[in-house]
């Protein structure tokens, strides 16, 4: 007889929050790519054209952890006229040892939230300079909003810029920051004039085509590219390349969907170039930022080492607050008596 935890959405959100020790999970989850011997296969996908849906499952095991996750990912970008929200899911957590299910996170996509902005935080950690104070967000939807949270963490943020397609509702978002953190933050119409003079420039956008253009960067900043998470999400013109050091989080992912596998396509990067990876600028291992003038771009496409992280931390602390509740799944594999 095997115990299962199942957590809900509303358990979850009462558990884990975002907030420096997620950015610190997930960073440590970033350094183990570089310094353990991770298993992380790529990601399976599953497109359902019909509905403009589309499934990924990312998982991974840490050694040293005594659980991993699967996370099943849908995203069905109609659901809105349905009145339904468009991104969805769960965790499955299973025991390392025995592979047997020990909880079920019905998080609706929540934890995904949470450990995508906890990477920016971190990639702005090791990557921008430490004065950095002015941002700049492209996009209006919730991780443009969670990514400036997770920028307030790691740095000391006075002025924001906030820049989306749909110009009303970057100024419903701004207007609705600025009352959070009392401080200076507007919704700029031209994307070139919000990223003259930040220091930090997220992009949070399902874009298709390039949104932020090279000869826009200036000298200092930093660049975190969220959106690219599928073959056909393109945020950054592929000249940055040629001005920028490239930080991916998962090489051989940003190859096949990131933002490099658009600079390979046009010719911007030879296929086989190497760079460093986040978790070994991390680790120590390779360098970031050398320089206050180097401008520095971090293509974050989501791994399934994040989902592990954050999962352990949710389990971790749902049991230490005694959230959710717990069935009884009977493993007997003899003829019932």
């Amino acid at each position: 007889m095997s115990r299962i935890s199942i957590l809900t959405a509303k358990d979850l959100r009462g558990t884990v929050t975002l907030d420096l020790s997620a950015v610190d999970c997930v960073e440590q989850a970033f350094a183990a790519l570089a310094t353990k011997a991770v298993a992380m296969p790529p990601i399976l996908r599953l497109d359902i054209p019909e509905f403009r849906g589309e499934v990924d499952v990312k998982t991974a095991y840490v050694p040293g952890f005594d659980s991993f996750a699967i996370k099943v990912s849908p995203g069905f970008f109609d659901n809105p006229k349905l009145g339904l929200p468009s991104l969805n899911g769960l965790m499955i957590v299973l025991s390392a040892r025995t592979g047997l299910v020990e909880a079920l996170l019905l998080d609706n996509g929540y934890l995904t939230e949470v450990r995508t902005a906890a990477a920016g935080a971190v990639a702005a950690r090791h990557l921008s300079r430490e004065e950095a104070s002015v941002a700049t967000i492209f996009g209006a939807g919730m991780q443009a909003r969670l990514q400036l949270a997770a920028l307030m963490l790691v740095r000391q943020i006075r002025s924001v810029r906030i820049w989306a397609r749909d110009h009303t509702r970057a100024q419903e978002l701004a207007s609705d920051l600025a009352r959070e953190y009392d401080i200076e933050i507007s919704a700029v119409a031209d994307p070139r004039d919000a990223v003259t003079g930040a220091d930090i420039v997220v992009t949070t956008t399902p874009a298709e085509k390039p949104i932020l253009m090279a000869e826009w960067l200036e000298p200092g900043q930093h660049l975190t590219a969220m959106g690219s998470d599928s073959e056909h999400k393109n945020e950054i013109d592929p000249a940055v390349f040629s001005r920028a050091t490239y930080v991916p989080d998962r090489i051989g992912q940003t190859r096949i969907l990131g933002e490099l596998h658009h600079a390979i396509k046009v010719g911007a990067v030879q296929p086989d170039r190497q760079f460093a990876e986040l978790g070994a600028v991390i680790a120590g291992r390779a360098r970031g930022r050398t320089s206050a003038e180097e401008i520095t771009f971090a293509d974050l496409t989501g791994t399934g080492v994040q989902d592990t992280a954050i999962a352990n931390l949710a389990l971790t602390r749902a049991g230490q607050a005694g959230r959710g509740q717990t069935i009884e799944n009977d493993t007997n594999m003899g003829d019932a008596a």
